[in-house]
């Protein structure tokens, strides 16, 4: 069953990795506009996930494009299918171009 939820009910939510670690938070998706579906959330990662993952900025955070095929469940937070180890070796997690 699809549920359709507005970006704004996105927006700052909290994006937790499988085993419960703090990824960071929803700033952005991507859209692919041929089929208007989002492909990508925006992860402005949280410190230790931004030292964690090789992301670390001198001033300011991340962020991160993360599939969407990698999200388990929506709720209070985003939940990834993904353990952060794991996470670190998914070739399709890369720093947004667009921060």
């Amino acid at each position: 069953m699809t549920s359709l939820v507005s970006f704004k009910e996105l927006s700052d939510k909290y994006v937790i990795c499988a085993g419960g670690f703090d990824l960071g938070q929803i700033n952005g998706v991507e859209i692919d506009t041929a089929t208007w579906q989002v492909t990508h959330l925006h992860v402005k990662l949280s410190k230790s996930a931004s030292e964690d993952l090789g992301f670390k900025k001198r001033i300011g955070s991340s962020t991160v494009c993360v599939p969407t095929s990698l999200v388990s469940k929506v709720g209070d937070n985003i939940l990834l299918n993904k353990t952060l180890e794991e996470l670190t070796l998914h070739p399709e997690i890369s720093e947004c171009k667009y921060y």
